[in-house]
C-alpha cells in the first residue's frame, strides 16, 4: 500500500534531530543546517534538491531515495546503519559515507571524500560511481555490483565477497587483499601488490600494471588479460589458471595450475617454491 507523502518544501533546518523519527517525507530543496541526526530513525523518506550540512543525517532510515542532493563536508558520518537507499545525481563531499547498510542502488555519484566509505555494506548496485581520495574504500562489503567505476585510493575491497566489477579504471595498490569471489571484466587496474590472499579472484580482459600482483591468491583465474612493463614478480605461491595476452615481465614461484603468455621475460622458479611445484608455463601462446 502506498502512503501519500508529506511535502516539505524549500525549508531550513539545523540543531539536533529536527525531524527525528517522520515517515513518508517528501523533501523538495530543503537545507540541513549544522547539528546532528537531522532524519534519523526515519522510514520511506524521498529527498530532492537538497543541501545536507550537519552530522549524521540519515541513521536508522528505511526506504529513502536521493535525488540531485549535496552533501557538504560538515555532512560526515552522513548514510550508517540504514537499508533500501536509491541514490541518483548526487555529489558527497562528506567524509566516511555508508556503513553499516544493506541494500543500496546508486547512479551518477561523485564522492569526493572517499576514505573508509562503503564498510560492513551489502548487496551495492552502483553506475557511473566515482571515488577520489578513497583509501580503505568497500571493507569487510558483501554482494557488490559495479560498473563504470572510477577509483582513486588504496587498500580496497579488503575482506570483501562476492563482487562484480565491470568497465572501470581502478588505482588503488593492495587492492582486493583476502577477498572472495570476485570478477572484474574489461577493466583497468593500476597498483601494486593486486590481490594478494585472495580466493577466487577471477579477471577477464583487463590490463594490469604494479608490481608483484597477484600472490598468495588461490583459484585465481585471468582470461585474456595484458600487463603492463611495471607488472612483474607475478603470481608468487598462487594457485592460477591464466592467459596473458603479450608480455609479462617476470613470474616467480607460481604453486600450482597453468600460465600461457605470448612472452616472459624472466621465469623465476628457485628453491623457495612451495609444493606442490607443479605449475606449467608456457610462451608463445
Amino acid at each position: 500500500m502506498n502512503t501519500e507523502k508529506t511535502i516539505i518544501k524549500n525549508q531550513e533546518f539545523g540543531g539536533e534531530r529536527p525531524l527525528y523519527c517522520q515517515k513518508h517525507l517528501l523533501l523538495d530543496g530543503v537545507i540541513i543546517h549544522e547539528g546532528e541526526s537531522a532524519l534519523k530513525e526515519t522510514a520511506d523518506i524521498t529527498a530532492t534538491g537538497c543541501r545536507f550540512e550537519g552530522k549524521y543525517p540519515l541513521w536508522c532510515c528505511d526506504g529513502f531515495t536521493v535525488k540531485d542532493c549535496i552533501f557538504t563536508v560538515g555532512a560526515r558520518a552522513a548514510l550508517w546503519y540504514s537499508k533500501n537507499l536509491v541514490m541518483e545525481d548526487t555529489i558527497v563531499d562528506a567524509p566516511k559515507m555508508f556503513r553499516e547498510m544493506e541494500g543500496m542502488k546508486l547512479r551518477n555519484i561523485l564522492i569526493g571524500s572517499a576514505s573508509e566509505t562503503f564498510w560492513h555494506c551489502g548487496n551495492i548496485e552502483a553506475e557511473n560511481l566515482k571515488a577520489e581520495r578513497a583509501d580503505y574504500i568497500f571493507m569487510k562489503c558483501h554482494d557488490i555490483k559495479l560498473r563504470n567505476f572510477r577509483l582513486s585510493g588504496n587498500y580496497s575491497f579488503q575482506w570483501s565477497k562476492n563482487i562484480e566489477i565491470r568497465d572501470s579504471i581502478l588505482d588503488t595498490k593492495d587492492a582486493f587483499w583476502e577477498c572472495e569471489n570476485a570478477t572484474v571484466y574489461d577493466s583497468v587496474i593500476n597498483g601494486e601488490f593486486l590481490g594478494w590472499h585472495s580466493r577466487g579472484l577471477h579477471l577477464v580482459r583487463c590490463h594490469i600494471t604494479g608490481s608483484q600482483p597477484l600472490c598468495y591468491a588461490e583459484g585465481l583465474v585471468l582470461e585474456d588479460c595484458t600487463f603492463g612493463s611495471d607488472a612483474d614478480l607475478a603470481f608468487e605461491y598462487s594457485s592460477v589458471e591464466a592467459t596473458i595476452k603479450g608480455h609479462i615481465t617476470s613470474v616467480k614461484n607460481p604453486r600450482t595450475g597453468h600460465i600461457s603468455a605470448g612472452s616472459i621475460g624472466e621465469i623465476i622458479l628457485d628453491s623457495n617454491i612451495k609444493a606442490p611445484a607443479d605449475c606449467v608455463i608456457r610462451e608463445g601462446v
